[in-house]
């Protein structure tokens, strides 16, 4: 991915600070967070490391806001997706959940990868900075699933299915070979495992 989530930017400070973050995504996935040299990020932008501060007021601050883009665009895909199917039944909204989400967090790779690696390993600081945005998005899930589950379904069982269907899909990012593989047929592999179940909802 060479740009980040975001729109267009307007300004020359604009654009500096868009390619600062897509440089960061890259190198957070390929070298991790403690490995991530703002020296080298800052040669590679163009600009003296000094200048980065201007942006970014530490490396924490930074690695939050490349982490946070790494949730919103595809949390935002998915929430986008979904309102175009608002009659859909809730295993449909389900599956074309797992499917956008995969799309996105493929097409995302640097930001998504980065957030999905480097979060165990960021100081707790930065951990906290994400948690709105990680809970806002796991709640996105609670309420397809419970959907899809219907009324007997408890809090546990919801939680397991969320935790197991983010897995299989966040995991993607370390075997996925697009030569080879289809986020389709990734998705239908998934979906067989999705008994028809008659919902209670579609609201997300």
């Amino acid at each position: 991915m060479t740009g980040t989530p975001q729109q267009r930017p307007r300004t020359k400070a604009a654009i500096a600070r868009q390619e600062i973050l897509a440089i960061a995504a890259r190198k957070m996935r390929q070298n991790g967070y403690a490995d991530m040299s703002l020296r080298d990020l800052a040669a590679e932008a163009g600009m003296k490391a000094g200048s980065l501060y201007y942006h970014f007021p530490s490396k924490d601050a930074l690695a939050t806001e490349v982490m946070r883009l790494g949730v919103e665009v595809v949390q935002r895909a998915v929430s986008d997706a979904l309102q175009q199917q608002p009659d859909a039944s809730p295993r449909d909204r389900l599956v074309t959940a797992m499917r956008v989400h995969l799309e996105t967090l493929l097409s995302a790779i640097d930001f998504s990868s980065a957030h999905i690696r480097c979060y165990p390993f960021v100081p707790e600081k930065v951990r906290a900075e994400l948690t709105a945005v990680r809970r806002g998005y796991d709640q996105d899930w609670t309420i397809i699933i419970s959907a899809y589950l219907g009324g007997s379904a408890d809090e546990i069982e919801v939680r397991h299915m969320r935790y197991t269907l983010l897995g299989a899909l966040n995991w993607s990012l370390e075997w996925y070979d697009p030569e080879r593989d289809s986020v389709d047929e990734y998705v239908a592999s998934l979906a067989k495992l999705l008994p028809e179940k008659q919902g209670l909802g579609h609201d997300v």
